[in-house]
């Protein structure tokens, strides 16, 4: 009932804003439709919900703040990158440096002359959180610590993280090593995206090596079954950190992912309570409501010149949105698209925009795509069509 609905509002109404990407913008923390978001007792935080590419709750997200060892996330996915793309083994042996075994802080206690592998130095990282581990791989991948942060600053860069400035491998403090918890929530969605494999490797409760176990020092993998990672970080100019990501069902049976990153709480029973209320907020108070399916048409428009008189409009992937709990029967969606398309036009050329709109605030917009290819007529159909155009004109 609501999708027909909706159908026939988009029929009726244009839309004045454009969207540049296929994703859903931002919903607004701000905006008088979101349900009050919780005190958190944090420097900086963001929510994600990662199944529709919202951002639910934010604070100071793009305040310049120090990321301690949630640092190690970049490290670990240059790590990853490397095992992908075969410039590393999981087996293969890593010598340990005397520069990697006198790192202070947290460590996975490697020593120089006892054999790790990359698949230990990794578990040492994201388990144990070793600052030894994490020189470690570093030095394996770029020679040294200092070679290593450029590639790092490169790679945040390429991933869209410019509020980003790296100097170690570890997170150990540097006036040139900040971040921003939206930086870091750009990295954290990465890692899940595009290492689903190794991201497992974040709900490891405990890892012992050398004699010594160590358990994750991310206690929500023990309060919320629903919380598969991913990272803790602590220093004294820090505080303590944690982003940390659920995955929960829909009452449709689909999932929903939500993406918590918390910066500067006081104590570690802080982060872990302050991470959770988000997680919360996030899955109690809205509704995930699909609107479209992947491919179906939204809205067609006419095609001069063209085999074909007319094309759909969609979009290539389920289109999601989150709304507050029990507001979906006042979403509202429009369209705006050009009437009269020139032929020839290839599949997901962006023909259109569609707005979602709530009590009158915009949610997000969405780019509408071309379904289909539309070849180039003959020589006589563009004749009749442009006599058209003119008459139409």
């Amino acid at each position: 009932m609501f999708k027909s609905g909706l159908s026939r509002f988009t029929r009726c109404f244009g839309l004045l804003a454009v969207s540049a990407s296929l994703g859903l913008s931002s919903l607004s923390a701000q905006a008088g439709v979101m349900p009050p978001s919780p005190e958190i007792g944090a420097k900086g935080y963001v929510l994600l919900d990662l199944t529709t590419g919202q951002t639910l709750a934010d604070f100071n997200s793009h305040e310049r703040l120090e990321p301690a060892s949630l640092t190690k996330l970049m490290t670990a996915y240059l790590a990853f990158a490397a095992l992908e793309s075969k410039q590393i083994k999981p087996d293969q042996v890593v010598p340990i440096s005397t520069y990697a075994w006198k790192a202070e802080g947290s460590r996975m206690f490697v020593e120089p002359n006892k054999p790790v592998t990359v698949d230990e130095l990794l578990k040492g990282v994201i388990v144990q959180s070793g600052n030894d581990a994490s020189r470690a791989i570093a030095e394996l991948l770029a020679g040294d610590e200092a070679n290593f942060a450029t590639l790092m600053n490169r790679e945040a860069q390429r991933l869209g993280m410019k509020e980003t400035s790296f100097k170690n491998a570890t997170g150990l403090p540097d006036p040139q090593h900040y971040t921003t918890a939206n930086d870091l929530a750009i990295l954290a969605k990465r890692i899940i995206l595009d290492f689903p494999t190794h991201y497992k490797l974040y709900s490891t409760k405990e890892y012992t090596y050398n004699g010594i176990r160590q358990p994750n020092r991310n206690r929500l993998l023990w309060i919320d079954p629903s919380v598969d990672g991913m990272k803790t970080g602590h220093t004294e100019s820090a505080g303590y950190c944690l982003i940390s990501s659920a995955n929960r069902k829909l009452p449709n049976g689909s999932d929903r992912r939500l993406l918590a990153v918390v910066l500067g709480t006081a104590s570690d029973q802080a982060r872990t309570q302050e991470s959770l209320k988000l997680l919360n907020y996030g899955f109690q108070m809205f509704d995930t409501v699909k609107l479209y399916s992947a491919r179906q048409p939204i809205a067609t428009s006419v095609v001069y010149k063209g085999q074909e008189k007319e094309i759909k409009l969609g979009v290539p992937k389920d289109l999601l949105i989150n709304v507050p709990k029990g507001a979906a029967a006042n979403l509202k969606a429009s369209v705006e698209k050009k009437e009269s398309l020139v032929a020839p036009i290839k599949a997901g050329t962006v023909l259109g925009n569609l707005k979602l709109t709530l009590d009158n605030e915009t949610l997000a917009t969405v780019p509408l795509q071309a379904l289909s290819n539309v070849e180039e007529a003959g020589f006589f159909g563009r004749m009749v069509d442009s006599a058209k155009m003119w008459i139409n004109n």
